[in-house]
């Protein structure tokens, strides 16, 4: 997984959130527009995922897929950021549920002695 990736679209969107002038950030308009604006779209992005899975069933191809899920991430990301959170909470609740951290440092320890 590129977590990195995760990492530096946090810093641009914290970036645009905060900076960025509304009319040339799609993200500054989000956040102008308000949490509604942006749970709307978290709700497109939702619904158009749902169909590109279906449509991903039927045809074999995910390319819509992945496409909408990219868009139903970055949404959500963004309103994580518009709520004062962001994907390493996301990430950390993960790692909690899967038990993540543990595993990694006791792999990491076996790993050290061969």
């Amino acid at each position: 997984m590129k977590s990195d990736v995760l990492k530096q679209l946090t810093e641009i969107l914290e970036a645009r959130k905060k900076h960025a002038d509304a009319d040339s950030s799609y993200v500054a308009s989000l956040h102008k527009k308000g949490l509604n604006k942006i749970l709307e779209k978290v709700g497109e992005e939702c619904t158009e995922t749902i169909l590109a899975a279906k449509d991903a069933a039927v045809s074999g191809n995910t390319d819509d897929l992945i496409y909408e899920t990219a868009d139903l991430w970055f949404h959500s990301l963004v309103m994580l950021s518009h709520l004062g959170e962001n994907a390493d909470a996301v990430l950390q609740e993960l790692a909690r549920r899967f038990d993540i951290s543990g595993h990694d440092e006791k792999a990491s320890r076996n790993q050290s002695h061969h």
